[in-house]
């Protein structure tokens, strides 16, 4: 591992573990679904992180700061969206061997969309490369595709969690409490979202 690599490793860390909208998102979907039902929507989110990280990377970041509107307009579409995740959960399942089971896990579009529409992700991404855009050894391609593999590993380990979460809180009334409970962290979430 590279110096530039391990540096931006360590800077990525608390952001990339923090509770955030999509963090919480997969944790939910683990404690419904199971960790494996989480990985469609995983492809399909960090495969647009890729993609927006390169396009911030190489410019798109002044480009959507000229048009202000357009970054309004992402978050309350975002906000929007997880708010409307948080309603589905409230009103989620009981549980079915071990595992909250009702409607569907989001899939592969679903998990772009999340990313698309994630005001936190744009602002990590152009925070990083105002440190790290002139690492040695490491270019936009190079610090797109650490930051995703790093925010997969995040993903998967909250995924875990809410899974573990589920178990452990097996009983229908503690299903139903454990849903409600992730359904208002997601909501304040999406106000938080509204109001960044």
């Amino acid at each position: 591992m590279t110096p530039a690599i391990f540096a931006l490793l360590i800077f990525l860390a608390p952001l990339a573990y923090s509770p955030g909208p999509g963090n919480m998102i997969f944790a939910a979907m683990g404690a419904r679904f199971g960790v494996a039902a989480t990985w469609p929507a995983s492809f399909g989110y960090h495969l647009a992180t890729w993609g927006v990280t390169l396009a911030i990377g190489l410019g798109f970041g002044a480009a959507t700061q000229a048009a202000p509107g357009v970054a309004q307009a992402v978050r309350i579409i975002g906000a929007g969206y997880v708010m409307w995740l948080a309603l589905g959960l409230w009103r989620a399942g009981a549980v079915e061997d071990g595992v909250l089971r009702a409607a569907r896990p989001m899939g592969f579009g679903g998990g772009m969309v999340l990313l698309i529409f994630n005001p936190k992700a744009y602002v990590i991404i152009a925070l990083m490369f105002s440190q790290f855009a002139n690492a040695p050894g490491l270019g936009v391609v190079g610090v797109a595709t650490v930051f995703t593999l790093n925010n997969m590993l995040a993903f998967a380990l909250w995924a875990a969690i809410g899974t573990r979460l589920a178990r452990i809180w097996s009983r229908p009334d503690q299903a139903a409490l454990l849903n409600r409970g992730l359904a208002a962290m997601l909501g304040a979430v999406a106000v938080w979202m509204v109001r960044a």
